[in-house]
């Protein structure tokens, strides 16, 4: 079961699929123009800044966005969108990861 955050509308989900399957990357009016999310293109266009600003899309200029690494984990169950982390514990999207210690072989 995908984690979404409690800023998520109902609509968010279909925006980051199209985006999933449609070369990862769209504009607000490429996503309304598919027909899959049944909102006005400023309401997509809204929620395509909202997920930007959660890390879930990068907005790259001229109104287009790329869905992001965290962004497909959400999709894939692997990412909590509310408290931005992921899942498995290894990536951690508010703090760097750091490497394992190195094994010692004490002989």
């Amino acid at each position: 079961m995908r984690l979404s955050g409690s800023w998520q509308s109902v609509w968010d989900d279909r925006i980051l699929e199209w985006m999933r399957e449609n070369e990862e990357t769209g504009t607000p009016k490429e996503v309304h123009d598919s027909g899959l999310v049944r909102v006005s293109r400023t309401q997509i266009g809204r929620r395509m800044k909202k997920l930007a600003e959660h890390g879930l899309l990068t907005h790259v200029g001229n109104g287009a966005y790329v869905i992001t690494e965290e962004g497909k984990a959400y999709l894939d169950e692997e990412y909590d969108a509310e408290e931005g982390v992921y899942l498995d514990g290894e990536n951690d999207a508010s703090e760097p990861s750091t490497p394992a210690e190195p094994e010692t072989n004490d002989v």
